[in-house]
């Protein structure tokens, strides 16, 4: 037997994206040598995640699920649309947040680190798509909510069929801490959700707005305030209006609630909850949009063409 370990086979796997089996043929015909067996990987043409590592990737699918009163939410990348609509990857997208479920954990190498149904790693796998389907793929991000009593509804907006609602290109999860019924949870839980993929809310509370993102805004009311050329105490005012008016529009508790037009979010759950008789809280939310904040890559597809085809 060639000498080399499973680690090897691992290492060659993630620095060629080959598949298993190649991968050991490869290691034992090199008799060991990782770097012999990576030319003779290449040679082959069987070498693909290290080139399609560095490519841009944006498109993808967001997976949402839930288990009791704990949900995650997890979003995959790839190159184009078209692999998300690929049984293989939306597999993979499902197993994997799954996985991220059970984990409990939001880091993204211990997702890869952990095991995959059917054997090996979700890194494993994931390594193995990018060699089978042929594009970059990445897992992004994953992020956990949970409740001590009540529930944690999901939704996805555009998801990719009427059977699979857990997979598409806006995820969102909301936790609702209270002892109303399932029933009346699940209803309001699924209208916040769906109040939270339209309006897009960074926050729960004014609080919970990213600090850079408040000072930025505080800047731009500034000098729109200067330009007014009224005195400097009432610009400032005029600056803190501003500013207020900003955290007011982007907070999930104080948007105005799109299923209601008058309410903020929170002042309907609290009306909810009067109505049901019981205690209900929203927590927490998750909302992931497919690839934002990623920033694409404008290419010309006549010109890749027709470099293909003269290269």
């Amino acid at each position: 037997m060639a000498d080399f370990t499973v680690a090897d086979v691992k290492k060659l796997r993630e620095k060629t994206g080959a598949g298993m089996m190649d991968a050991k043929k490869a290691l034992t015909e090199a008799n060991g040598d990782i770097e012999a067996a990576v030319d003779a990987l290449r040679a082959k043409g069987l070498a693909t995640a290290q080139k399609k590592s560095s490519r841009t990737a944006a498109e993808g699918l967001v997976g949402v699920a839930v288990e009791g009163t704990r949900g995650v939410a997890v979003e995959v990348n790839s190159e184009t649309d078209f692999v998300a609509k690929n049984d293989q990857f939306q597999d993979f997208v499902r197993k994997t947040t799954a996985v991220a479920l059970e984990l409990g954990n939001d880091d993204v190498e211990a997702l890869k680190a952990a095991g995959y149904p059917g054997g090996g790693t979700v890194g494993d796998k994931l390594t193995d798509n990018v060699a089978t389907i042929g594009e970059n793929q990445q897992i992004r991000r994953i992020k956990t909510i949970s409740v001590t009593q009540g529930a944690v509804v999901p939704y996805v907006h555009n998801a990719v069929s009427p059977e699979a609602q857990d997979l598409g290109k806006i995820g969102v999860l909301v936790a609702l801490e209270g002892d109303a019924s399932a029933d009346v949870l699940a209803t309001l839980g699924r209208d916040i959700a769906q109040h939270a993929a339209a309006m897009f809310p960074q926050a729960l509370d004014a609080d919970g707005l990213d600090a850079e993102v408040i000072e930025r805004e505080r800047a731009i009311a500034r000098e729109k305030a200067a330009e007014s050329g009224k005195p400097e105490n009432v610009q400032e005012k005029m600056v803190e209006g501003a500013v207020k008016k900003y955290a007011k529009e982007n907070a999930l508790l104080s948007q105005v609630f799109v299923k209601d037009g008058k309410a903020t979010v929170e002042e309907y759950v609290a009306r909810t909850a009067k109505e049901a008789g019981a205690t209900i809280k929203l927590v927490d939310f998750v909302r992931y949009q497919l690839g934002e904040g990623i920033e694409k890559e404008e290419s010309d597809f006549a010109a890749e063409v027709a470099a293909a085809v003269g290269g």
